[in-house]
């Protein structure tokens, strides 16, 4: 007879939650096991149902709220706890602060094993709404129903809603093949909100497609939208495939509807990915690109970037002009420096430095943000800079060196995953006086400094919150040679 897999669900009641751990999840014990708690704070006494169980941890889900901490808020977003994009919307903002500067703390010292001087208390973001200036939507014909929605469906409604599967919004954490519809969302200002309604409201009256993301069939796929703090809009609609007669009326009814739109875009996507990167994009109304202007802090004219559907611009423009500005600061420029600006992206960080250097060679893996580099350079009249595209284990060659100088200062702001350890042995090779990390994840930088460790020391980390509400922080770190 064969033995059936069920188990009987294992639940812990009053659970005291000690801490904040990774990914957002909060952190308690139960008879000495480490349990990661999913819809908690620290501070709250909460009754679990265990998910996982291991020999040295366990994984759960709250089931009721014993006794809220006095740290915890109230969510101001009514898709919280589902949409997975803000987990700490219900923790108050100075305890979210506090808990990513630990963070911090924790991955340099512990897993990197390396002695800080007195981190600088972390820089508040700003603004804790609307503070993003681009969003991705995806359309999918797998709608994940809350539980309320499904409560509403055994009751009998009929309503439109309730027996529509279609929806516009983000995917559910671990579920790539489910999207919630989200209604609004306070993470990028007008008119993000009301785009994405039209596109939904505009495909359930002419019947359109969403896309399925299993069978890869469908003709709405993903909505990109893209802000600038001038006012600028650009709006790049995907589809899996082409019907002229579709996409010309969704998108003519859209410049009807929105006709302060600066750039709309689109492209046709049959990949089993969402990825544009190696896409067509084709313009159908006004420019291919939008301009953002950023002070530059220096007494200049504002700095203008040229932004395509493409290029990396970082998210919260309030706070990128505070962390590029300390950049340059920590950089301790005079003007008569030549400097690296390793992972340079569009080239946002490169001409900030210029203002202060003698010369700034930026180096990118991505030649089309090394071409946005090289017209943001010239449309701001900066010379002292250049660009190099390629890999960087191999960019930064002696003919490289020979070519821009021995640098001065390397400034390195490299994607999540770290800088590849050749490139960081490559550095200590190069031996600048001065290296300004800047990091969205202090786990791969604390593991890049391990090994910049033995020849340099740390003498300022400053903590910087970009993205509100989430537990992701960047981070700044000044190294000078020992």
């Amino acid at each position: 007879m064969r033995r059936s897999k069920y188990k009987e669900p294992l639940y812990y009641e009053n659970l005291t939650i000690t801490s904040a751990g990774a990914q957002g999840k909060a952190i308690a014990k139960h008879e000495g096991l480490v349990v990661f708690i999913t819809g908690a704070v620290p501070g709250d006494v909460v009754d679990v149902r265990v998910t996982k169980k291991k020999s040295n941890y366990a994984e759960a889900i709250t089931t009721r709220i014993v006794s809220p901490s006095p740290d915890r808020v109230a969510a101001f977003c009514k898709h919280f706890g589902t949409c997975g994009g803000c987990k700490w919307q219900d923790l108050s903002y100075p305890k979210q602060l506090e808990y990513k500067q630990q963070q911090v703390i924790d991955n340099l010292e512990r897993l990197g094993g390396l002695e800080l001087p007195a981190v600088t208390p972390i820089m508040p973001s700003r603004g804790l709404q609307h503070y993003r200036n681009k969003l991705e939507y995806s359309f999918c014909n797998s709608r994940w129903f809350t539980k309320d929605e499904m409560v509403e469906g055994d009751a009998g409604a009929t309503s439109a809603l309730a027996l529509d599967r279609n929806a516009l919004g983000f995917h559910i954490p671990m579920r790539f093949d489910r999207v919630l519809d989200i209604g609004e969302c306070y993470l990028q200002p007008a008119p993000s909100d009301a785009i994405r309604n039209f596109f939904r409201a505009h495909a359930r009256e002419h019947g359109l497609s969403f896309y399925d993301q299993r069978e890869h069939v469908g003709f709405l796929r993903t909505l990109l939208i893209r802000t600038t703090t001038t006012g600028e809009c650009m709006v790049l609609l995907s589809v899996g495939h082409e019907d002229v007669d579709a996409r010309e009326r969704i998108l003519s009814e859209l410049v009807a509807k929105f006709p302060q739109l600066t750039s709309v875009l689109w492209t046709v996507n049959g990949k089993k990915n969402d990825t544009i990167f190696d896409l067509d994009i084709h313009v159908f109304h006004g420019r291919d690109h939008i301009v953002e202007e950023l002070p530059d802090g220096s007494g200049g004219k504002p700095l203008k970037f040229r932004i395509g559907p493409k290029t990396f611009f970082q998210t919260n423009p309030e706070q990128t002009i505070a962390m590029y500005r300390l950049t340059r600061e920590l950089a301790g420029l005079t003007g008569e420096e030549n400097v690296y600006d390793l992972y340079c992206g569009a080239g946002s960080i490169t001409l900030y430095l210029a203002a202060k250097a003698k010369h700034v060679a930026g180096v990118e893996l991505v030649p089309e943000s090394v071409a946005d580099a090289r017209v943001n350079a010239a449309f701001n009249g900066i010379t002292n800079v250049s660009f190099a595209a390629g890999d960087m284990k191999k960019v930064l060659d002696p003919a490289f060196v020979q070519q821009h100088g021995k640098p001065d200062v390397v400034v390195t702001d490299p994607p999540r995953a770290g800088m590849d350890e050749p490139v960081v042995r490559h550095l200590l090779e190069l031996a600048p006086p001065r290296i300004v990390y800047v990091s969205c994840n202090p786990a791969t930088q604390a593991r890049d400094l391990a090994i910049l460790n033995e020849r340099y020391m740390i003498d300022f980390v400053q903590p910087i919150d970009m993205f509100p509400h989430t537990y992701h922080v960047e981070n700044v770190v000044r190294l000078v040679e020992r």
